[in-house]
């Protein structure tokens, strides 16, 4: 919830914003219209920004692998017991 308002809050600044320099003459008024486009492309690239940055430092986590790993050899008990060979490509 708390997510929520702060998104709304920030489309709310942005608008009026946005809404103000249509008001005034600090623009040309044809380059104000194109300010949420510009806005949209600019928050594009910050969540590739974002996504990539994630991938770069995924951290490791030696425990979680462990978890896995243990789930995976569970599975395979599993599928040995039922006759499945896991080995077949």
């Amino acid at each position: 919830m708390k997510h929520i308002v702060k998104i709304l809050t920030l489309l709310v600044a942005i608008s009026a914003l946005w809404i103000g320099l249509l008001q005034s003459s600090i623009l040309p008024h044809g380059r104000t219209w194109l300010l949420p486009i510009y806005f949209i492309v600019s928050l594009g690239c910050y969540g590739l920004l974002m996504v990539g940055i994630g991938l770069m430092t995924f951290p490791t986590c030696p425990a979680e692998g462990l978890l896995l790993q243990k789930d995976v050899d569970e599975a395979k008990e599993y599928l040995k017991k039922k006759g499945v060979d896991i080995n077949s490509n």
